[in-house]
């Protein structure tokens, strides 16, 4: 889908084709002129009018304007200019495809055959859209007026990309960004649709890199209903209804996915439940009885991979399963095993807030100047981490550690605009906050 799937736009309330046609056709004039900056007034303008016209599904558009602008303009220029010249192509088969992907649509057929379909309420497509603003806002009237006038609702699949169904938007993942949303209800709407005949194990992306998804998968690995408090009650409704804990064959596993995406509980839920348990994800959920079975009595491994256990240690790092750092440090652990591809350990006990497993991989000689994957060492990812991560976690325990351990000031973000943190950093590099 168009370069992210949670930035795709939503339709004003009343869309009609020929106007996407005559903003199609535009865009090839703005094309045509040569300027790169004449697409990026077409992309503002198609902002700025969209912002106008939409209220509540994507009420934060206008807040991200620039970013959203910069993103239409950067995707409709590379895809209508030639690929081994500097001169554009300027096709209106193109700008008709720059304006379906931002929508969510693989063509403009698809796209224009959306739009149509929205004039009139009553079609499939209409009472689809309805319905998902039932799900997502938590309308539990509405929801059950469509299913009992289209009892077909209950499995029919979204036309973009992703064809998630009625159920796989209360994940709030995966989906249209302006829909990613959790109503405080969610558990209610979710035994709503599973009572109507959902597909629990329904696979979601199924043409997606990385296999088919569920439905648990995805509320495992989002924030949106981790933060509204409703994760771990819905995963248990889901299973209750008897979503596969494993995911799908050929899918990806939800309880490993739900250590990639920082879902700690959603993780440690599910292998109490009895989720299966390879390195990696006995390693993440600090269930260190099940490490030692994956390596012979000399240190060696068995039934597991290298990979395996460099996630694994990554993971553990990241949660404090200090036990299990040791372990695996003692077997052969790299504590280099990231750096310029991915994160070190010791970067991702940074990024966890792990004040004690920074201070054990310190001890065990972790290195502070190795870069992760964007070129940041562990100061500047504490740095980084101050300024964009978790506000709950206190990084000043960690930052003073790192610089009692000797990483170098010169590589920290500063000023953070935290005046713990700036006070910390100040007199060490001699600048004043301005």
């Amino acid at each position: 889908m168009y370069p992210n799937p949670a930035d795709v736009l939503a339709f004003p309330p009343r869309p009609h084709l020929e106007q996407y046609k005559k903003r199609a056709q535009a865009l090839v004039t703005a094309c045509k002129s040569g300027e790169r900056d004449a697409i990026r007034t077409w992309a503002a303008d198609w902002i700025e009018s969209l912002a106008s016209a939409l209220t509540t599904s994507d009420g934060d558009l206008r807040a991200r304007f620039d970013q959203r602008v910069n993103q239409i303009e950067d995707f409709a220029w590379k895809t209508l200019s030639a690929s081994d010249r500097r001169t554009a192509i300027c096709t209106l088969a193109d700008a008709q495809f720059v304006i379906a992907r931002v929508h969510g649509f693989k063509s403009w057929p698809h796209c224009a055959r959306h739009i149509n379909a929205l004039t009139r309420t009553t079609s499939p497509i209409s009472r689809f859209e309805s319905a998902v603003e039932a799900v997502i806002t938590g309308d539990m009237a509405a929801l059950r007026r469509l299913l009992r006038a289209s009892p077909a609702l209950i499995r029919a699949r979204s036309p973009r990309d992703h064809r998630a169904t009625l159920l796989q938007y209360i994940a709030a993942n995966g989906v249209e960004g302006f829909r990613q949303k959790t109503p405080e209800n969610a558990v209610d709407v979710a035994k709503l649709l599973l009572g109507a005949g959902a597909d629990v194990d329904a696979p979601n992306w199924p043409d997606g890199p990385a296999g088919p998804g569920t439905t648990l998968g995805e509320v495992a690995t989002s924030a949106h209903p981790a933060r509204a408090g409703v994760q771990i009650p819905l995963m248990q409704t889901l299973l209750d209804y008897g979503a596969n804990i494993n995911g799908l064959p050929g899918g990806w596993n939800p309880l490993l996915a739900a250590l990639h995406n920082g879902r700690r509980e959603a993780a440690e839920f599910l292998a109490a439940r009895g989720a299966r348990l390879d390195l990696e994800g006995a390693a993440g959920v600090g269930r260190l009885d099940v490490v030692q079975t994956f390596f012979n009595r000399d240190g060696t491994l068995r039934n597991a991979t290298n990979a395996q256990m460099e996630s694994g240690f990554e993971w553990a790092c990241e949660y404090g399963r200090n036990d299990v750092v040791e372990f695996l440090l003692d077997r052969g652990a790299d504590l280099r095993a990231g750096e310029k591809t991915n994160q070190t350990g010791l970067h991702w006990a940074v990024i966890g807030g792990e004040l004690e497993t920074v201070n054990l991989l310190l001890k065990r000689g972790a290195p502070l100047e190795a870069t992760n994957v964007y070129g940041g060492t562990v100061l500047g990812q504490a740095t980084w981490c101050v300024i964009n991560g978790d506000r709950s976690i206190d990084y000043v325990p960690i930052i003073r550690a790192l610089l009692a351990a000797g990483a170098r000031i010169e590589e920290a973000d500063y000023p953070t605009g935290n005046k713990r943190v700036d006070d910390l950093l100040r007199p060490v590099r001699g600048h004043d906050v301005r």
